[in-house]
């Protein structure tokens, strides 16, 4: 099963097979990370840089800072949820549970 991902409004939204299921303005909790100095970084996501699928995985690299410390940038790879294989329902992660950038995303699939 192909899973279709678009960036909409800017970046303030991740389509998820034509339907709007992700939005900025949600607070990370961020740890193993290299974004900040902070160990464990609350990170106000401000807008999606880049979106993909890997797999049943829908990443994201979002464009924000962190509140603690107040550095700018845009975050390696984060999930933001999965499809299932089975019936295409998607679901998202919850942001405020503790979350590792970069640990799963492989080379950026070809559009």
């Amino acid at each position: 099963m192909t899973t279709d991902v678009h960036q909409l409004d800017d970046g303030a939204w991740v389509s998820v097979n034509d339907s709007r299921e992700v939005n900025v303005s949600d607070l990370w909790r961020l740890t193993n990370h290299d974004f900040c100095s902070c160990r464990l970084a609350d990170f106000l996501a401000e807008g999606f840089v880049e979106v993909g699928a890997d797999g049943a995985n829908v990443e994201g690299r979002i464009a924000g800072r962190c509140i603690q410390c107040g550095t700018e940038g845009v975050t390696d790879w984060l999930t933001l949820g999965r499809v299932d294989p089975a019936t295409g329902e998607f679901r998202p992660v919850v942001p405020g549970s503790v979350h590792v950038p970069g640990c799963r995303r492989r080379p950026p699939l070809s559009p």
